[in-house]
């Protein structure tokens, strides 16, 4: 399928790895320039950028002014058309709510929501003058699953979804359309490294982190975990006018890990 989107200019957050990385990918495979940003590069982002149509910019997304430097290294190139809200970090909270602290709190909705507010505030403006634009923000299914293991990120991808879907109201009749992605768990350092989710899990419960994941995977109708290849290729398709009449929706990509109708 013929998306349409060379020449077209993007923003990435939490682009070094992960689903972040598989999105700058996949959207340069395209014919975008994308503008990634991280607080750190990898070899593997290293690599893009030297294939060309890959920027990447060093910035902390956890600072007020980071999410608003990294758009502004953006808009140079020229007008901001697709951004895509990706940065995230999960803790699992091994010992329940009430041993979670309010730094970790803060933490969590500092990186997880507003690091989102203020790209999107940011990129907003430029798109409303250019005349429209695409915003894709990576939810999860923990949005309407809660789970306590990871209750502050769960909370905070809730309100990732209705901050997308909000906007999504405010901002469709100016051109430019909001949607979220909620993935289940995905085959990533987040869930599988070697401080992931599975293994700080193992070791606070004395099992096998291989168990863990398997156990997590087999939750799944697909039994198996979602890859980040799968999420960027729906990134791409959200971000494009062949489906430029969706907007303000969540696409749940979990291999049937939920039931919800």
């Amino acid at each position: 399928m013929e998306l349409g989107l060379t020449g077209r200019i993007a923003v990435v957050t939490g682009a070094s790895k992960g689903i972040g990385l598989a999105v700058t990918r996949t959207l340069a495979r395209e014919g975008v320039r994308v503008v990634a940003g991280a607080r750190s590069s990898s070899p593997e982002l290293d690599a893009l950028a030297a294939d060309g149509g890959v920027v990447p910019v060093a910035v902390d997304l956890s600072t007020p002014d980071g999410p608003a430097t990294l758009v502004a290294a953006a808009l140079e190139l020229g007008p901001v058309d697709i951004l895509v809200n990706n940065v995230g970090a999960v803790s699992p909270r091994i010992d329940g709510f009430l041993a979670v602290t309010d730094e970790q709190w803060l933490a969590t909705l500092n990186l997880g929501l507003l690091a989102t507010v203020r790209a999107t505030r940011a990129v907003l403006g430029p798109m409303v003058e250019a005349g429209g634009g695409s915003i894709v923000t990576i939810s999860s299914v923990n949005a309407f699953l809660p789970d306590p293991t990871v209750i502050d990120y769960s909370a905070t991808k809730a309100a990732l979804t209705n901050l997308s879907k909000s906007l999504s109201k405010e901002f469709g009749p100016r051109g430019i359309r909001l949607n979220t992605i909620s993935p289940g768990p995905v085959a990533t350092d987040l869930w599988l490294g070697t401080d992931g989710v599975a293994a700080r899990l193992g070791a606070a419960s004395g099992s096998d982190p291989a168990a863990i994941q398997a156990a997590a995977a087999g939750q799944s109708v697909t039994g198996r975990f979602t890859r980040p290849q799968e999420i960027a290729e729906l990134v791409a398709l959200l971000a494009s006018d062949v489906v430029g009449n969706v907007t303000g929706a969540d696409f749940v990509i979990d291999g049937g890990l939920t039931t919800q109708t």
